[in-house]
């Protein structure tokens, strides 16, 4: 167990309860034992003097691909679980598409131990649908659970057959499963490597239409409305996908839904001339389209961003742009890039990191995200001002592939604390 910690000083802000003001937060035996106040007979065996940083929940990322087992020569667990914290991440989903996929209860309870051994970030593994991610036959759902799964998702192996999905989400519904699925038709999509648009079109890229999200979407919306099924609609990328989960919820369809924090930033514009490290999944739409999902996000009708974290080996990157691996860094950009978004969007701090805290965790059903007597002490104290440049030499994560190279970024988590242990400090 952790010993007794002060910190002192620091604006303190819990999106979960809107609390946000300077306040001491003590920590004893990693759970926080008070606020404000110390608890009788409470003497700290360390003091952190957080004058000008933020205390905030731990941040919670709903897709961070972790590389193991199997792509150990993308990144390693350990890399990437120390470029989580050092990004203030200290909860995070993985989706299942490592190898083999996680479609077997040894080989979620192996990742878990592995995670648990490292004592960084929490892990909550995310389980195959179907075997082998194959889109065929139902994974054994009830047995993964067991094992540690919190969801079931086809990752980036779409499920292209109505019949496996309604069978699937009728499945989950009777267990009280959730299902996590991203909305893009296969057919429509096929070989497409960037959003169909002028960009598309100039660059002579396969493009992939707004329709192959909105046709798919529309079918599992569907299909939930017949089944009850709860889905998480993962990484939203169209002003039509926001449109219809709006509409989703306002007829009380039990779905939630996330954005990749590439997509509040970046459109297809800045594919430039065949930049790989702009090559997504989804890809870069329109302006219109970024613009509709940073909105859907201020709203609500957004629930959560993720880093949608994919580190990518150079061999993969140094390509041209159509053959190139998709995917990008993310965790440690998560937490700046949802800053950006905040102040561009006039919102108050509480606000804007509840989009990366209280409101992921619940999607996750985790005991995360806030900062409240009785929680564990999972913590990140940032330095909204800090100005830190992206490169090689100021990332953690074994994958260097962003299209943020280069720039600079204000917002860094200058310590972690996982337990109320100090795991990250800047």
């Amino acid at each position: 167990m952790s010993g007794r910690l002060t910190i002192e000083g620091a604006r303190v802000v819990d999106p979960a309860s809107g609390h946000d003001a300077v306040t001491a937060i003590y920590v004893a035996d990693g759970a926080i034992a008070g606020l404000g106040k110390a608890p009788d007979g409470f003497r700290a065996d360390a003091v952190i003097d957080a004058k000008g940083l933020v205390a905030c929940p731990g941040l919670v990322d709903l897709a961070a691909r972790l590389r193991e087992p199997g792509f150990e020569y993308r990144a390693t667990l350990e890399s990437e679980m120390r470029a989580a914290v050092a990004g203030g991440v200290t909860s995070l989903a993985c989706p299942p598409d490592t190898e083999p996929p996680l479609d077997e209860p040894g080989l979620v309870e192996m990742l878990k131990r592995r995670a648990t051994s490292l004592a960084l970030a929490r892990v909550y593994p995310i389980g195959a649908l179907t075997l082998g991610l194959g889109g065929e036959r139902l994974a054994e759902m009830g047995e993964l659970a067991e094992a540690g799964c919190v969801g079931f998702s086809q990752a980036d192996a779409l499920l292209s057959d109505p019949h496996v999905l309604r069978q699937a989400l009728r499945y989950a519904s009777t267990f009280g499963f959730s299902v996590w699925l991203r909305p893009q038709d296969s057919t429509l999509a096929h070989g497409g490597v960037a959003h169909e648009g002028e960009v598309a079109t100039r660059l002579g890229l396969s493009p992939i239409p707004e329709v192959a999200e909105t046709v798919a979407l529309k079918t599992i919306l569907t299909l939930v409305e017949e089944t009850g099924a709860r889905v998480h609609v993962a990484r939203l990328s169209t002003a039509r996908g926001v449109a219809l989960m709006r509409d989703a919820k306002a007829q009380g369809l039990p779905v939630t839904c996330d954005v990749g924090v590439h997509h509040l930033h970046l459109c297809d514009r800045d594919v430039g001339d065949f930049d790989p490290n702009a090559r997504l999944t989804p890809p870069l739409r329109d302006v219109r389209d970024r613009d509709a999902l940073r909105r859907g996000l201020a709203e609500g009708t957004i629930d959560a961003v993720c880093s949608d974290h994919a580190p990518v080996d150079d061999d993969a990157k140094q390509v041209p742009f159509g053959e190139a691996e998709p995917g990008a860094t993310g965790l440690e950009l998560l937490l700046p890039l949802v800053l950006q978004w905040g102040r561009e969007a006039g919102l108050a701090l509480p606000a804007t990191l509840g989009a990366v805290t209280s409101r992921p965790a619940a999607i996750l059903d985790a005991p995360a995200g806030r900062i409240a007597v009785g929680m564990a002490a999972d913590l990140c104290l940032l330095d909204p001002q800090a100005a830190w440049v992206v490169s090689s030499a100021t990332l953690a994560s074994q994958g260097r592939n962003t299209p943020f190279l280069g720039l600079e970024l204000v917002g860094r988590a200058v310590r972690t604390l996982v337990n109320g242990r100090v795991v990250h400090a800047a």
